[in-house]
C-alpha cells in the first residue's frame, strides 16, 4: 500500500497540512485544558470518517459531557470502567477485534479512568496495551488527555506509544495546538504552536511570540505539577496531617472519615462484606502504615488484606485474652497490584492474558512454556530500585513471596492454592539475592494464567471479573536450627470443624491441622505423612489410637536450608537426633516396646528414631489450643462467618506461646447454615450403594446420573506410569459434555489431590470440577486410613464449588458398601473415551438410569449426625 492511499482526512484541512495527514494505524492523543478544545477536532474527524465510508465508533465510558453527538452512521458503545482495568481493557479488546480492521474509534477523555481507578500507572498501563493492538488494524483513534494533570512518568509511556501527542491550549482565549509527536513526519514548523482561526492554522514562528504563548501555556515546562488528577497521592497528604490525632477525633470528623474511606477502598478494594469490617476495624494509622509499605502502587490484594484485617481485628478489644500480648509483629511489605499490569504490558505478555483468562484453554506442558516468557520479563528502574530497598530491609533473612490477587480469599472465593508462593532463601551476595527475588515474583505473576486458575475463575463465573495479581512478602516466622531456618509450628485452623470423629466433639469449636516445621505439610497433601489433627472442643482426642498414632504422624518436616539456599525436606529423625532442639519435649513422644509415652522433662533419651511427633506435652501443657481456638471464635464472631486462618506458633523466652497469624479467609460451611438434612430411616439394603459415618460436609444432592468409579485393587497394582496418567484421564472424563449436563459421583481410592500418586489419585480441582460428590475409598491395607483431604486447599476447592466431599471406609463395620453394584453394572467408558486406551477394569462408568432399570441416585449427607448415605430413589 502506498503511503498516499494510507493517508486519512481528518475534518480540518488546515490540520491536515499542518501534520502532513493523519494516517491509518495513528493513535491521535489530544492534550487539553478544556472538554470543548477536545471536541473541536474530533468532531470534524467523526464527521469526516463517516463522510468517507469508514465504521466509526465512539467508546464512551466517562461523566463528562458527550464527545460527539448521536448521529447517522456513528456507533455509540458504552463501556463501564468501574469493575476496574481488567474488566474494563477486556472489554475494549474484545470490541476493537471484533469491528476489526480499519474502524475509526473517539474515546472520551482518558483522565476520567484515573478518577475511577485512582492511580495514573493504570491509565498509562491501558493505553500501552491499547493503542498497538489499534496500531495492528489499521484503524484511527482520538484519545483526550487532560492537560498537566497526570505524572510526567504516565505521560511519557503515553507519548513512547502514541504515533501523535498535540497539546492543546488557550492564550488570554485564544486556542493554540502544539505537535509534541508526530511519527515519520516531518517539517520545519510542524513542530511549533499553531494558531486556530477559522480558516487557517498558522505556526508562531516568531520568537518573541512563541516565547510569550509557551511561557503563558506551560507555568510547569519541566513537569511535577503540584495539581494531579491521581487522587492515591493526594489523598494520602491530606491524611498524613491527622496521622497522631485520637482515633475518636477522626471517628467524629465528617471529611477525614470520608478521605479515610477513600484511602481504604484505594489500597483494599471495595467489596461489601470486606469493606465494612475494614471500616469498623482499621485505624487511619493502620492505613498510613499499609501505604508506607507499598512498592509500586494500587491495591494490597486479599490475602494481604485478609491477614491485615484478621490482627487488627484480634488486638481491637479489651478481651480477656490480650492478643497484643500473643501475636507476634510482622512487618511485611506489598507490590501493588498496578505492578503487575505494567509487568505485563512492558513484556508483551498483557495480550497473551487476556485470551486466556477469556476462554482459551492451556495445558500444563504449555504453562510451564509461558513461565519461561514470564522468567524473562523486565520490571522498570523505579520499581527495582524500591525491590532492592525492600531487600535490604530484609538484609539475609529469609521471606516468602505469596500471591494476593484482589479476588483472593475473599467472600466465596478464596483461590486455595490456585497461585503460587515461593520461598526466597536469601542467602549468597546482593546480586544473588536480587536475582532469587525477581524469579520468585515472576513465578507467583505467571501462575495467575495457570490451568487451574484459569480453569476455576471461568467455572465460578469469574472470567470477566478484575483480577489484579498483587503480592505479598512476608519475612519467613522461624529461627535458624543448624544450618536450617523453620518454625517450630505450623498449621492451619478453622472455626468449625467438619471432621467430627467421635460424637464428643463439638464441631463448632473448630479444628486444627499442626505440623513441625514449614507450614507446606499442613496446607497440602503429602504422601505417607500426616498432620497432627487437633479437635479444639477435645484436643486429646485422636481419630488413631494405640500403634496407629504411630503409622498416622508426621515422619518429614520441609525446611530451609541456608547452607544449600533452597526449601528441602528431611527425615524428623535427622533434624532431632541431637534431641537439644529448644522444647523438643512438648512436640515429641518415645515408642517403645509397643507402647507410646510422652516425655516428663526438658531431658531426651533413647534413639531419636524412636521418637514420634504428636505435640501431646504442648496440647496438655500449654494453652495454645485455648488460644487458637479463641483466635478462630473471636475472628468468625467478627466475619459473622466461619473462617479458615494459617499460622505458626514458638515460645518465646519465658515460654509462653506466641503466634503468627499469617492468613485469614472466609470459609464456606456447606450443609451447615440452618437445617438439618435427615437420613431416611427405612432404605431397603439392596437400595443403598454406600453409607459414611464420618462425613465432613453435608447436603443434599438428588437425580444423580452417573457414577465413575476407579477400583481401589486395579489401582494398587498399576504401574507407576499408569497412575501417573490417572489424573489426566480422569480430567478428560470430567471434560466430557456428559458431566457438564448431569450430576456425577467420583469414586477413587485414597486421596484425591494427592502429590504423592501412590495413595490415591493425582486429580486436580479442574480435574473434577464438573462432579456433585466426590468420594474418597479409603481401606487401611492399601495404606488410605485415616487422613482425609479435610483443611487442605483441595478440600477448599470442594467446599467452594459446593461439592459434598465423603470419605467411605469399607473395612469399618458401620459402613455400608455395595461392590457389587460398583463391580457388576455396565461400564460405558468406551462411549465416552472409546480410543483412550484405559482398561475397562480401572475406570467404570455407570449410568444409573440404565443399571437400575430406570432410577437415580440421591445422597443425604447430615453434618448435624455426621452421617450420609447414597441409595437408589
Amino acid at each position: 500500500m502506498s503511503m498516499e492511499s494510507r493517508e486519512i482526512r481528518s475534518g480540518i484541512s488546515a490540520l491536515d497540512q499542518a501534520l502532513q495527514r493523519i494516517r491509518l494505524g495513528d493513535n491521535v492523543v489530544w492534550q487539553i485544558d478544556d472538554l470543548e478544545d477536545y471536541k473541536f477536532f474530533a468532531r470534524p474527524f467523526a464527521a469526516q470518517a463517516i463522510q468517507d465510508g469508514f465504521e466509526c465508533v465512539y467508546l464512551r465510558f466517562a461523566e463528562h459531557s458527550p464527545i460527539l453527538e448521536a448521529t447517522e452512521g456513528l456507533d455509540i458503545i458504552e463501556v463501564d470502567p468501574s469493575p476496574g482495568f481488567d474488566y474494563f481493557s477486556g472489554e475494549v479488546h474484545r470490541i476493537i477485534a471484533q469491528k476489526g480492521l480499519k474502524c475509526f474509534y473517539v474515546f472520551d477523555n482518558l483522565s476520567a479512568l484515573v478518577e475511577e481507578w485512582a492511580t495514573d500507572e493504570l491509565l498509562a498501563n491501558f493505553f500501552q496495551v491499547t493503542c498497538p493492538f489499534l496500531f495492528e488494524l489499521d484503524t484511527v483513534a482520538y484519545f483526550g488527555l487532560t492537560l498537566g494533570k497526570h505524572a510526567d512518568s504516565s505521560v511519557a509511556r503515553i507519548q513512547d506509544t502514541t504515533q501523535l501527542l498535540i497539546n492543546v491550549y488557550k492564550v488570554k482565549g485564544q486556542r493554540y495546538f502544539h505537535p509534541i509527536k508526530v511519527w515519520e513526519r516531518y517539517s520545519s514548523q510542524m513542530f511549533l504552536p499553531h494558531c486556530i482561526s477559522d480558516d487557517d492554522m498558522p505556526p508562531v514562528s516568531k520568537s518573541g511570540d512563541a516565547a510569550k504563548v509557551s511561557v503563558l501555556a506551560r507555568k510547569n515546562p519541566l513537569g511535577g505539577s503540584p495539581d494531579l488528577l491521581a487522587p492515591w497521592a493526594s489523598v494520602y497528604r491530606k491524611l498524613l496531617q491527622y496521622e497522631d490525632e485520637d482515633e475518636e477525633v477522626i471517628r467524629a470528623n465528617p471529611e477525614i472519615v470520608s478521605l479515610k474511606e477513600e484511602l481504604s477502598h484505594m489500597i483494599l478494594g471495595y467489596q461489601p462484606d470486606f469493606s465494612r469490617l475494614a471500616s469498623k476495624y482499621f485505624r487511619l494509622r493502620d492505613l498510613l502504615f499499609m501505604r508506607n509499605r507499598i512498592i509500586g502502587s494500587g491495591r494490597i490484594g486479599g490475602k494481604a488484606a485478609g491477614m491485615l484485617l484478621a490482627r487488627r481485628i484480634l488486638k481491637h478489644d479489651n478481651d480477656p485474652t490480650d492478643f497484643t500480648q500473643v501475636l507476634e509483629n510482622h512487618d511485611s511489605f506489598y507490590i501493588g497490584s498496578d505492578v503487575f499490569f505494567t509487568f505485563l504490558i512492558n513484556n508483551n505478555l498483557f495480550r497473551l492474558r487476556l485470551e486466556l483468562t477469556q476462554g482459551s484453554d492451556i495445558t500444563h506442558s504449555e504453562f510451564e512454556d509461558l513461565e519461561e516468557r514470564f522468567l524473562e520479563g523486565t520490571f522498570p528502574r523505579e520499581i527495582m530500585d524500591q525491590f532492592q530497598r525492600m531487600l535490604e530491609y530484609f538484609g539475609q533473612a529469609p521471606i516468602i513471596v505469596r500471591s494476593s490477587s484482589l479476588l483472593e480469599d475473599s467472600f466465596g472465593n478464596a483461590f486455595a492454592g490456585k497461585y503460587r508462593s515461593e520461598f526466597c532463601i536469601n542467602q549468597g551476595d546482593p546480586e544473588q539475592r536480587m536475582h532469587a527475588f525477581l524469579q520468585a515474583v515472576k513465578l507467583v505473576y505467571a501462575s495467575a494464567l495457570n490451568p487451574d486458575a484459569t480453569s476455576y475463575r471461568q467455572k465460578r463465573g469469574l472470567a470477566d471479573r478484575d483480577e489484579q495479581m498483587a503480592l505479598l512478602v512476608q519475612r519467613v516466622s522461624g529461627m535458624r536450627y543448624k544450618n536450617y531456618f523453620f518454625p517450630s509450628m505450623a498449621g492451619v485452623a478453622f472455626s468449625r470443624n467438619l471432621y467430627v470423629w467421635t460424637d464428643r466433639i463439638d464441631p463448632n469449636k473448630g479444628i486444627i491441622r499442626l505440623v513441625f516445621g514449614l507450614g507446606t505439610r499442613a496446607v497440602d497433601r503429602i504422601g505417607g505423612d500426616y498432620p497432627r489433627m487437633i479437635a479444639v472442643s477435645h484436643p486429646d482426642l485422636r481419630p488413631e489410637v494405640g500403634a496407629k498414632v504411630m503409622k498416622y504422624s508426621q515422619r518429614e518436616i520441609d525446611l530451609l536450608d541456608l547452607e544449600k539456599n533452597q526449601l528441602c525436606t528431611r527425615h524428623v529423625s535427622e533434624i532431632i537426633e541431637d534431641r537439644d532442639y529448644p522444647h523438643l519435649h512438648m512436640f515429641v513422644s518415645l515408642f517403645e516396646n509397643g507402647y507410646l509415652s510422652d516425655p516428663t522433662s526438658s531431658f531426651l533419651d533413647g534413639n531419636p528414631d524412636d521418637y514420634i511427633l504428636t505435640f501431646n506435652n504442648l496440647i496438655r501443657k500449654t494453652n495454645m489450643v485455648d488460644l487458637i481456638g479463641k483466635m478462630v471464635a473471636k475472628l468468625e464472631k467478627a466475619y459473622q462467618h466461619p473462617i479458615d486462618t494459617e499460622f505458626t506458633a514458638s515460645f518465646d523466652e519465658s515460654g509462653n506461646v506466641r503466634i503468627n497469624l499469617l492468613q485469614c479467609r472466609p470459609l464456606g460451611v456447606p450443609g451447615t447454615e440452618g437445617h438439618p438434612f435427615d437420613i431416611p430411616k427405612e432404605i431397603p439394603h439392596e437400595d443403598v450403594l454406600f453409607r459414611s459415618n464420618r462425613i465432613v460436609c453435608g447436603g443434599l444432592v438428588p437425580k444423580i446420573h452417573t457414577i465413575v468409579y476407579i477400583d481401589p485393587v486395579v489401582f494398587a497394582a498399576l504401574p507407576m506410569d499408569q497412575k501417573k496418567s490417572l489424573g489426566r484421564i480422569v480430567g478428560k472424563i470430567n471434560a466430557h459434555p456428559r458431566f457438564e449436563d448431569c450430576k456425577t459421583i467420583m469414586m477413587g481410592p485414597g486421596r484425591w489431590g494427592t502429590s504423592n500418586i501412590e495413595l490415591g489419585v493425582n486429580a486436580s480441582y479442574r480435574d473434577i470440577n464438573n462432579t456433585s460428590v466426590l468420594v474418597e475409598i479409603a481401606r487401611e491395607e492399601a495404606g488410605h486410613m485415616p487422613d482425609v483431604s479435610y483443611g487442605t486447599h483441595f478440600f477448599q476447592d470442594l467446599v467452594e464449588a459446593q461439592i459434598i466431599y465423603l470419605p467411605v471406609y469399607p473395612d469399618d463395620a458401620k459402613t455400608e458398601f455395595n461392590e457389587k453394584f460398583f463391580m457388576e453394572s455396565p461400564n460405558i467408558l468406551k462411549d465416552i473415551l472409546p480410543d483412550d486406551g484405559v482398561p475397562d477394569n480401572l475406570i467404570r462408568i455407570i449410568d444409573i438410569e440404565s443399571a437400575s432399570g430406570g432410577r437415580l441416585l440421591q445422597v443425604v449427607a447430615d453434618p448435624q449426625s455426621q452421617k450420609a448415605v447414597c441409595y437408589l430413589e
